[in-house]
């Protein structure tokens, strides 16, 4: 038989039948929808269509999720949008994790929270990180409006077979290096289009020592550097995390999904349509200066003058720097900031709360600062470790799970020509509010900042990696 890699695998398995054109007509596994769905439930209902899989759509309250005073909202056009999803699932039987349920949150935190998202599934949502859940060897990619629609209807998908890449990243991460560094890393590198048209396996003893929560964070990022979606092989770390979620596979079943897990690997000779290699060693905590991804540097680097820039970029790293109001040649560590942020589904969850909870420990931030968790779940662990009151007596605010000032629809924002040091996904251009100014980092880099009011390598805080 020919070497197989892990995609070549996961889309046989999910193969219905492909057209001369190579469009693959796809199963789909699991189909997460949210507020923004709604264009989705219009088009069936405009038809007259049912739901073709009731149980196989999960529903949550997120982008739009107050992070206070949830009792009473008061945006009617917030309230409408979350209104409207819990009438659709009402409606459609879908299971519908709403603002007051123990387990709300982030779609792609409760996905694999409850077992929802398992290895070897095909995931889908209309939401463009939904490659997080490619951390546990799923085919998961987001999806517009009609092609939900077209899930919903059908539980099958149209989609033509990306090419192979691999990002293999050996050794081990210097201290304060997290997987959104390598992430960050390796858009600067390749750029926004670096991995477009592929999907990227990642691989290597440096990702093998990732976390579930370090590997969710890597593969949600991959969109940014143009991949169509990121995935990481199963391994017993993965089933450790699965292992008793509240719909992940139980006794036998179990036994039987272990074995199944334990063959979702590229074969040895398998080939790939590119490669990329990084060295652990050579990543360092890194931050964005612009207003893509890809214009991200070491934090102890200077700011680029787009004049050294390849051409092609030289424009909008210019017109990047105006917007962001930065000098060329003036290092980016010190830049001052004006506020904090730390949530979102690249970086929303326990283990990014506890790292930056060991920065802020016995500290005082020096600017405002929201702490919005990844789920409500997330929210109750971190307050019995008691690592809200370690933000709060920081002066920082403790806020409920949602999408919160990753995407600003909720009502949290930046106000126009302020900085925010933020552990989210995208700096594009009014990302937080408009004409906010967005610099994208880790959660403990973002503590960092909170506690200097600037952008600091936290490596030089005294103890401030707990």
């Amino acid at each position: 038989m020919t070497a197989r890699t892990l995609l070549d695998k996961l889309w046989d398995a999910h193969e219905i039948l492909r057209r001369a054109d190579g469009m693959s007509l796809l199963w789909v596994d699991r189909h997460l929808v949210h507020e923004g769905s709604h264009h989705g439930f219009a088009k069936l209902a405009a038809r007259g269509l049912p739901l073709a899989a009731p149980e196989l759509t999960f529903a949550v309250v997120d982008h739009y999720a107050p992070t206070k005073n949830r009792d009473a909202i008061a945006d009617p056009a917030i309230a409408r949008m979350i209104d409207t999803l819990r009438q659709n699932a009402a409606q459609h039987g879908v299971r519908l994790y709403d603002l007051f349920d123990p387990h709300q949150g982030i779609v792609h935190v409760v996905g694999p929270e409850q077992g929802i998202t398992l290895p070897g599934l095909l995931i889908n949502c209309g939401d463009s990180h939904t490659s997080t859940h490619g951390a546990f060897g799923a085919l998961a990619f987001g999806i517009g409006a009609t092609e939900v629609a077209h899930v919903l209807a059908t539980q099958t998908i149209w989609q033509r077979k990306p090419k192979a890449m691999r990002i293999t990243v050996d050794g081990s991460l210097p201290l304060g290096v997290t997987a959104k560094d390598i992430a960050l890393a390796w858009i600067s590198k390749l750029g926004t289009d670096g991995a477009q048209g592929h999907a990227v396996e990642y691989t290597g003893s440096a990702i093998r020592a990732l976390s579930m929560e370090g590997r969710m964070t890597l593969c949600n990022l991959s969109i940014e550097g143009g991949a169509r979606f990121g995935m990481i092989a199963p391994d017993d770390v993965t089933a450790d995390y699965v292992q008793g979620r509240p719909l992940a596979p139980k006794g036998t079943d179990w036994d039987a999904a272990r074995a199944d897990w334990a063959t979702l690997h590229s074969d040895r000779d398998a080939r790939f349509d590119r490669e990329l290699t990084l060295d652990a060693a050579d990543i360092a905590p890194t931050v964005t200066w612009g207003t893509s991804p890809e214009q991200a540097l070491p934090i102890t680097a200077t700011i680029p003058n787009p004049d050294d820039l390849d051409p092609a970029k030289a424009k909008a790293a210019a017109e990047a720097l105006d917007y962001m109001g930065l000098r060329p040649g003036t290092p980016i560590e010190g830049t001052a900031v004006d506020q904090v942020f730390i949530g979102s589904c690249t970086n929303g969850r326990i283990e990014d709360l506890r790292a930056a909870a060991a920065v802020l420990r016995g500290r005082r931030a020096k600017v405002p600062g929201l702490i919005s968790p990844g789920s409500a779940q997330i929210k109750a662990q971190a307050e019995a470790e008691g690592l809200d009151r370690v933000f709060t007596d920081a002066g920082l605010d403790w806020a409920a799970a949602g999408c919160s000032m990753c995407v600003g629809m909720n009502g949290d924002l930046v106000a126009e020509g302020k900085r925010c040091a933020s552990s989210t996904n995208r700096n594009f251009r009014g990302r937080q509010g408009r004409g906010a100014r967005t610099h994208l980092m880790s959660p403990a880099m973002v503590a960092a900042a909170a506690v200097t009011g600037c952008l600091t390598d936290l490596r030089k805080l005294s103890g401030g990696m707990g």
